[in-house]
């Protein structure tokens, strides 16, 4: 049995084609045999005839096709996956990451800390298909993108998109789009990507997400914590560097009102799922803005906030090892303190680019390195600097572990186990590296003082009572804090 959906509460939001839906769940029609996203603009089907499951891949292991007009396997990730924190929850963020590709359902399965009897149950029974169910359809939808938006040949695309062979490659999009991968790229007229000229070796998408999104709070965001060599913010578009499975890449990103344009160059194009994924992490594109939005609104001292800055993201990760490195580094020290120190372990320590791309020299470096050379760059207090290393030492010899699929309690009683790492850091690394959506900051000083403007309850206890209210996006909350202290000084310079 697969998790239950309300049948009225999803027909009426077919009926009304509420966008908002998207990615939560998919329409499969018998009749049609197709499956379609809610907010699909064909006819409303008859009650009587769909049925309502949870994923593209529940509705493709059941016999249905995707549909090729409203493109569910395009719609933006179900804000689910990040609100949950149970087993099938992070098996599909790890699946989306592209594990099962790499290594297997065993891998997965070790991953998570379960066998892989137990995990195929599980999400069979609340996702309605398993895990290889789940990485096909990830590999489904990698495959069109690859052929609706790249020149590639037909066989780079398959194995590019992780499939064994371009046998398997064939039948899968065959019985998924029930045409062949030919007619799928010749469907469009030109690529789905941002209108520009075509570049060798670069691949441009759009990456949708529910509206509103405040781009203002993300730009501030991603223009002031970038480092040089690794990431640049210029002229409204935020590139860094990637370090993925099979190889390096550098991302671009524009915000525009319904999507983000994506511009990739990977050194493998195995890797397109998990930069996709990566990106969607890092700039928070799955979330429900109205579910946030609506439940803050609810408290009168934050609903000024709220309507001032509606849809604001909670950022997250390309890559869990990093922003820990990166947190720990910028322990008591200003947000400038923390990039010039970053910036000079990227281009000490980093890998170079094979070729710079633009402002983009290296990658962050790894934790090995890190952990084996780190003290010959490292400046500033001892302890600090021994936290580092200590931190790295962990994630290189692999008694500490980051990913989207760690269990939240089990990754912050680890994190607080190493001596340096207190409670304020763990929470951060919880919130940006696994997306939870309901942790409060509380004893940050920049919130603290966002809570005394907002005329809040003050003392750590009182707060903490009192944010019981925003549960479960305790987070966003959060960045309404933040954003007030940091617009009020912002406010006080420019008067100054």
């Amino acid at each position: 049995m697969t998790t239950a959906l309300d049948h009225d509460s999803c027909y009426r939001a077919v009926a009304s084609r509420d966008a908002r839906f998207d990615g939560c769940f998919v329409t499969a029609v018998r009749t049609t045999g197709i499956y379609c996203r809610p907010s699909c603009p064909a006819i409303t089907p008859r009650p009587g005839n769909v049925s309502f499951l949870p994923t593209a891949a529940a509705a493709q292991h059941a016999g249905y096709r995707a549909c090729r007009r409203c493109l569910p396997d395009a719609a933006p990730g179900s804000p689910e996956w990040d609100l949950r924190g149970d087993l099938a929850a992070r098996a599909v963020r790890l699946i989306a990451d592209g594990v099962v590709e790499r290594s297997g359902v065993a891998g997965l399965a070790a991953d998570l800390g379960y066998s892989e009897r137990q995990l195929n149950r599980v999400l069979t029974e609340q996702l309605g298909a398993g895990p290889l169910a789940l990485a096909r359809a990830h590999r489904a939808h990698t495959a069109r993108l690859l052929l609706q938006t790249t020149a590639l040949p037909v066989a780079d695309v398959a194995f590019a998109a992780g499939f064994a062979s371009v046998r398997q490659f064939n039948d899968t999009v065959r019985e998924v789009f029930a045409v062949t991968p030919s007619v799928l790229r010749a469907e469009v007229a030109r690529p789905r990507g941002d209108g520009a000229p075509p570049v060798a070796g670069v691949i441009r998408l759009r990456l949708p997400f529910r509206v509103p999104m405040d781009a203002g709070w993300t730009e501030w965001f991603l223009a002031g914590h970038a480092l040089g060599g690794a990431e640049s913010w210029c002229d409204g578009e935020y590139a860094r560097t990637l370090a993925l499975p099979h190889g390096s890449g550098v991302a671009r990103v524009r915000l525009e009102p319904t999507h983000v344009a994506l511009q990739l160059r990977l050194a493998d194009l195995r890797d397109l799922g998990a930069a996709v994924t990566r990106v969607r992490r890092l700039l928070d594109l799955d979330a429900d803005p109205v579910a946030v939005d609506a439940a803050l609104t609810a408290d009168p001292a934050l609903a000024p906030s709220v309507a001032a800055t509606p849809g604001i993201r909670v950022l997250g990760s390309v890559d869990g090892a990093e922003v820990l490195l990166r947190t720990v580094l910028g322990q008591q020290v200003s947000l400038a303190a923390a990039r010039t120190a970053g910036t000079r372990l990227v281009a000490a320590l980093g890998p170079p680019l094979a070729a710079p791309d633009g402002a983009l020299t290296h990658l962050f470096p790894a934790a090995e390195v890190v952990a084996q050379r780190g003290h010959e760059v490292l400046t500033g207090p001892a302890r600090r600097v021994a936290t580092v290393i200590r931190v790295a030492t962990a994630l290189a010899d692999g008694s500490l572990a980051l990913h989207p699929g760690r269990d939240g309690t089990e990754l912050r009683a680890e994190l607080l186990a190493l001596p340096g790492i207190g409670p304020w850091t763990a929470d951060y690394v919880l919130m940006r590296v696994l997306g939870d959506p309901d942790v409060l900051l509380g004893t940050d000083l920049v919130l603290r003082q966002g809570v005394a403007r907002l005329g809040l309850p003050r003392g750590a206890r009182e707060l903490a009572a009192h944010a019981t209210r925003w549960s479960p996006w305790r987070s966003y909350a959060g960045m309404h804090l933040w954003k007030t202290e940091l617009d009020a000084r912002a406010r006080t310079k420019e008067t100054t």
